[in-house]
């Protein structure tokens, strides 16, 4: 990891439970006007990539400290973390140095209002810095998921949003045509911890399918509200898909998984045993 002034330069990292985030780094800005910018990967189709430029101020030691305040809060996606050593320069990639996320690892345990705000620092597989955010309306945050033979019981809370009369999940055929199966969630007294029991039958259907049909979970507080994403995002882990791996259950030729996408979200993989 080299860049036109050497070696590229590295950062340490703090997050506070109000997504907060510091960074400090390693080696001194020597430029008065040096920044750490901040650049969302910009979506498919979207033409010029999203921003945020942070002063860097001295920290004493030779090193210098640039902080990114909860507000306002970022645009969901991963943002690189860049260091721009003086007005007009090209923008260098910072390499990850410590990362300090303690304050993050209980945030499940928080009650978050909405919008449900989250910032997660984390090193890239290349070893580059970057930030995962995600900015919902409202958040359905799950824990305990339990796969049995013939189904898989999820406990959940809800985030900037409560339960009302006619709430439920909804697990939905992605692509598939409005396919779907819902089911009547178990509510706590608070009308925000709930839990729902999802029957692997009803995912499999009649058919063998010849490739994994993916089915995504929503939770519907209430008769009429808005879908809200099942999804765990309240804690310090900012990649889970490849590190939270369910068992998955046979259903005759057919194998039901729960899993966690790549932006974090719950769903269930259905496909062909074997």
């Amino acid at each position: 990891m080299t860049t036109a002034n050497g070696p590229a330069p590295r950062a340490l990292c703090h997050a506070d439970a109000d997504g907060r985030i510091t960074f400090e780094l390693a080696e001194p800005a020597a430029h008065p006007e040096a920044r750490v910018l901040l650049r969302r990967r910009p979506a498919k189709g979207e033409p010029e990539p999203e921003e945020h430029a942070l002063p860097l101020e001295p920290a004493g030691g030779g090193r210098h400290r640039a902080v990114l305040e909860p507000k306002p809060s970022l645009t969901e996606g991963r943002w690189d973390v860049l260091l721009v050593r003086e007005p007009g320069a090209e923008p260098e990639r910072l390499r990850s140095g410590p990362r300090d996320l303690r304050a993050l690892v209980d945030g499940h345990l928080r009650a978050w209002e909405a919008p449900v705000a989250v910032r997660v620092p984390y090193a890239a597989k290349d070893g580059h810095l970057a930030v995962r955010a995600w900015r919902r309306p409202a958040h359905a945050e799950t824990g305990r998921i339990d796969v049995a033979e013939r189904s898989t019981t999820v406990t959940a809370r809800l985030h900037g949003t409560e339960f009302t009369d006619g709430g439920l999940v909804r697990v939905r055929l992605r692509g598939g045509r409005g396919r779907e199966v819902t089911v009547t969630p178990t509510v706590d007294d608070d009308r925000r911890g709930f839990a729902f029991t999802v029957d692997h039958g009803g995912l499999a259907g009649p058919e063998v399918p010849d490739a994994p049909g993916y089915w995504d979970v929503y939770v519907l507080p209430g008769a009429g509200a808005a879908p809200v994403r099942a999804a765990r995002l309240l804690d310090d882990v900012a990649d889970r898909k490849h590190s939270f791996v369910h068992p998955a259950a046979r259903v005759g030729a057919v194998t039901v998984r729960p899993y966690y996408t790549v932006d974090n979200d719950l769903s269930f993989d259905v496909g062909p045993a074997g």
